[in-house]
């Protein structure tokens, strides 16, 4: 809670209220935003849902890797720090980071054109909890941005966890040219109420909403061919229409996803090309996306 001159008790360090103090008690308290991360990167996509489940990791996963096979220099930044998955996505689960002189760090490479980095491989085993307070979480961030050797970059994609607290707060602080944010969703009225609340935090924080990507939308059976609408169906368009944000597309529920993110081949790969509908989607998505961005 934040004090007030009547209720201070001279304790800068857990006051909220610390960098916007005049107390002479508080001169040594940094003022105002920390400075922006160097990192030579053109574009920073945040990835963000108002809640967890909606496949905002595959939809991270696959965009970065849609974006590396169009020839953009990408780089992949797993920010759920507490339940990272991308590794296990795109199957650089035994990845390690590394430094050549102790200072720098070196991402663990997917391609030539896709560099990862992730606090799972930074855990000595795949069960350990990371058990961070917020501050603990603040610095790693910064060093994922800054003391990883990303090189000059195209697009940095930033896989939030779920909802609107410090990772994504942080990252919005310290990551340079921030292109904007892309919401994840799915169609029922749950998701959608969660999701509006994620456009309207990205919106307090002055950063363009990139549009909204409705994840799980129908399902075709594969025995009848029939459409399904298992979490309903237009969802997130409505929500799009309705919040004056660009509506990216829709992505079907497939089995197949799932099947690829557990293999950790993303189905941007496992089926890229020809006519199947889930890579059309995925690959519209990120072509929307880029048109967003570069115009």
């Amino acid at each position: 809670m934040a004090q007030t001159k009547d209720t201070c008790d001279g304790n800068c360090a857990n006051c909220p209220s610390a960098t916007g103090c005049d107390d002479p008690r508080n001169v040594s308290a940094p003022k105002g935003l920390p400075p922006k991360a160097d990192v030579s990167v053109r574009h920073v996509i945040l990835v963000l849902s108002g809640k967890g489940g909606v496949g905002k990791s595959t939809v991270s996963a696959n965009l970065a890797y849609s974006l590396a096979n169009r020839g953009y220099s990408t780089g992949l930044i797993d920010l759920d720090i507490h339940g990272p998955n991308i590794p296990k996505m795109l199957g650089i689960e035994e990845g390690r980071l590394q430094s050549h002189d102790g200072k720098v760090i070196e991402p663990v490479r997917v391609t030539g054109n896709l560099a990862v980095i992730s606090m799972a491989f930074l855990l000595p085993e795949r069960s350990t909890p990371v058990i961070w307070r917020g501050p603990m979480k603040m610095g790693a961030i910064r060093q994922f941005l800054e003391d990883v050797d990303w090189g000059d970059l195209d697009y940095l994609v930033v896989d939030l966890p779920p909802g609107t607290g410090d990772e994504a707060l942080t990252i919005a602080q310290l990551a340079p040219n921030i292109a904007g944010a892309v919401i994840v969703t799915t169609p029922q009225e749950v998701a959608i109420l969660d999701s509006s609340k994620a456009v309207e935090f990205v919106k307090k924080l002055d950063i363009r909403v990139l549009g909204i990507v409705e994840n799980m939308s129908g399902f075709v059976c594969p025995h009848c061919k029939k459409e399904i609408d298992i979490f309903g169906k237009g969802g997130g368009e409505r929500e799009a229409k309705e919040l004056g944000v660009p509506f990216l597309g829709a992505i079907p529920l497939d089995p197949e996803m799932r099947k690829a993110s557990d293999e950790g081949r993303p189905i941007i790969i496992r089926r890229a090309g020809g006519d199947d509908p889930t890579w059309k989607s995925i690959d519209a998505i990120m072509q929307a996306l880029v048109r967003e961005i570069e115009g």
